[in-house]
């Protein structure tokens, strides 16, 4: 790390191994050139019901060129960790020679873990907030390194935009923002209001109103003065909330009577989503939620041998051999089984693997899915989940 500013890893430092546990090293040089033939595979042992499995792409980028086979479970996948007989699911299968890949295991975890962890909290705030809209604005409490990662796993997950510029610019959408308290305190609330109001695109005018009065008197002031904004925002602090859904509910009594039921209310601070759903009945139109998504806790996958030269092996509390994910078209039985095995559904027959092969000998064989796709893959299953649990 001498000479450099920050305490990141360069993507050379990654790709050679550098930014490992150091035991992997240490394995590399005692094997040697002995040419040692694994598959390896991915699972998890989350406790979480179902996870929003992203990150794969970094791990294809990581891979390419090395002499390996990979088959995975595609990106934005709202998959549970478990089979339906309760044992844990391969994510990812690699094959090869094990000297190409066992310096990379902790990199590659990192990719996995992390983006499925913020992924996964963003889908939970996805199906609390729904139908209403939410933008991710929590790269502020993160290493700025890993911001664009951030912004693309919370966008997968759900979130409609997102605050980063350099996210936005990976997922290739416009940033999205408001207004900071800093601007009305610099430039003076109603020079900063006019300004939005007047020079904004219509769908992105949002006034900040709460830097210096009451929530309900400011939202009013705001909406007589600028009637053709599209919403008012509250970012109250902790200590000044109170009752937040019945303040959501005063301002939006008092907007309506006066003819501006066009302008919607926004909501962010230090939002979780179990007060998402009472906030959105309260009369709340979209949300920033930032902290509770980009510090998500992890979501735990190891990297195990499961074959060597050809015959199955594997540690303790693992399962030995090559396998693939199966799933009924119909129904939820989902099941594990040997890699070329034909399981059967008891209730409705052949059942489709849903590991995809995505890499041999070290070649890509498929484009990078656009981000956009993976979040409509994403979103696709969520509200398909929220309408089982309204039936």
């Amino acid at each position: 790390m001498k000479g450099k500013k920050f305490f990141i890893a360069t993507e050379k430092e990654i790709e050679d191994g550098k930014a490992s546990d150091v035991y992997f090293s240490r394995s590399h040089d005692l094997l040697g050139q002995e040419q040692v033939k694994v598959v390896v595979e991915i699972t998890s042992s989350t406790s979480e019901e179902w996870i929003n499995f992203t990150g794969l792409q970094e791990v294809m980028e990581l891979l390419k060129g090395k002499d390996i086979e990979m088959w995975a479970i595609p990106e934005g996948s709202i998959i549970s960790p478990r089979d339906s007989l309760g044992r844990n699911i391969p994510f990812i299968v690699i094959r090869g020679e094990y000297s190409k890949i066992m310096e990379l295991e902790t990199a590659i975890l990192g990719f996995l873990c992390q983006s499925s962890g913020i992924s996964t909290e963003s889908s939970k705030v996805f199906m609390a907030s729904y139908p209403a809209p939410f933008i991710s604005f929590g790269i502020r409490r993160m290493h700025p390194a890993i911001s664009p990662m951030i912004d693309r796993a919370a966008y997968i997950g759900g979130a409609s935009g997102v605050s980063g510029i350099l996210g936005a610019e990976v997922i290739g959408i416009e940033p999205s923002g408001t207004m900071p308290h800093s601007l009305a305190l610099t430039m003076g609330e109603d020079k900063a209001w006019s300004y939005i109001a007047t020079h904004f695109k219509k769908g992105t005018r949002t006034l900040l109103i709460d830097t210096f009065g009451d929530e309900k008197f400011k939202a009013i002031e705001a909406a007589e003065k600028f009637p053709d904004i599209d919403y008012i925002r509250l970012d109250t602090p902790s200590s000044r909330r109170g009752n937040m859904a019945q303040i959501i509910r005063e301002i939006r009594w008092e907007l309506d009577i006066r003819g501006h039921s066009n302008i919607g209310i926004m909501i962010s601070g230090g939002l979780k989503k179990d007060q998402l759903k009472e906030l959105r009945e309260a009369g709340a139109k979209v949300f920033g939620v930032g902290t509770s998504i980009s510090s998500a806790r992890v979501i735990d996958f190891g990297m195990d041998i499961v074959e060597l030269n050809g015959k199955p092996i594997t540690k303790r509390g693992k399962l030995s051999g090559m396998k693939n994910v199966y799933a009924c078209k119909t129904c939820d039985f989902c099941t594990i089984g040997l890699f070329d095995s034909k399981p059967y559904c008891t209730e409705h027959g052949e059942m489709v693997p849903l590991l995809q092969k995505f890499m041999e000998k070290g070649q890509l064989l498929r484009l990078h899915e656009k981000v956009s796709r993976l979040r409509d893959r994403s979103v696709s299953a969520l509200v398909e989940r929220l309408d089982k649990i309204k039936q």
